[in-house]
């Protein structure tokens, strides 16, 4: 039986690039239209894993996910990174001029919108997946509205790509993270990286402390990221990405943070996927 992964979009999106290429053995994806829903099936059992992007090398953190993987206490087990590119695509047999509106997700108008520039005529709308409007083309047979999407979205609905790799910065890479219940195994092997939570006083230097520890113990810091805490006003919880070459670099850091880093929290050890 094969495992069962909730992704955020539908056959072709840029999620299930990442559950083909991330697993050894082919998987069965609920395919699921926002990242709460996502969350939703593997909380309710739906699934055992599940697929969430994290950042993107263009547009930035998404911050929403943080949120929502501390806030149901998931545990990530893995990463991977994808190279995003965007493909304008329409059904047989158009020109771009036939064009109207183009739909994607926010993100991927976000990315692609120098290229449209030249083009006054069509009107951009975001939605909410991107290979969920290539779908949707198909199955209404949908002419003058064209799709942001992945060549897999196009070769999946028999969608005609109008233009290739049409993202402003050619080099875009979206890093995502594979999350399972806290209650879950994790995946021990190889585990050289490490996604914490903690939150810093008002105080000077407190933030300044809590990295010279992690520096003292060998860690490198790959990522720093802030939330708001929204019940403290002005108040901010700091997510960070840690490598480092032992384990037990990590356990003496782990038991210092655990003392002097107010709300101090492991979201997941897992491998290095960025080498």
């Amino acid at each position: 039986m094969n495992k069962k992964v909730a992704i955020q979009g539908v056959r072709g999106s840029f999620h299930d690039i990442v559950s083909k290429q991330f697993f050894e053995n082919p998987v069965a994806i609920i395919e699921c239209l926002t990242f709460d829903s996502t969350v939703d099936a593997l909380i309710s059992k739906e699934c055992d894993v599940a697929i969430m992007a994290l950042e993107n090398s263009i547009a930035g953190s998404i911050i929403p996910n943080y949120a929502l993987i501390d806030s149901h206490d998931l545990q990530i087990v893995g990463e991977h990174y994808l190279d995003i590119q965007h493909n304008l695509m329409v059904l047989p047999n158009q020109s771009i001029n036939d064009i109207k509106e183009v739909y994607s997700h926010p993100m991927a108008l976000l990315q692609c919108k120098a290229f449209f520039k030249q083009y006054p005529h069509i009107k951009l709308v975001e939605d909410k997946d991107t290979a969920e409007v290539a779908e949707r083309i198909k199955a209404n047979n949908l002419k003058g509205i064209g799709a942001i999407a992945s060549t897999m979205a196009a070769q999946i609905f028999e969608l005609q790509i109008l233009a290739h790799s049409i993202q402003t910065i050619k080099t875009n890479e979206t890093r995502f993270v594979i999350v399972k219940r806290k209650d879950s195994s994790a995946i021990t092997n190889d585990i050289n990286k490490a996604s914490i939570k903690f939150e810093a006083d008002h105080k000077r230097g407190s933030l300044a402390a809590i990295l010279n520890v992690m520096s003292d113990c060998k860690l490198n810091l790959t990522k720093i990221q802030s939330l708001p805490i929204i019940e403290t006003p002005w108040k901010y919880a700091f997510f960070v990405d840690v490598t480092f070459d032992s384990s037990s670099a990590f356990k003496k850091a782990k038991s210092i943070l655990d003392i002097m880093a107010p709300g101090f929290k492991i979201l997941g050890t897992y491998k290095n996927a960025k080498l």
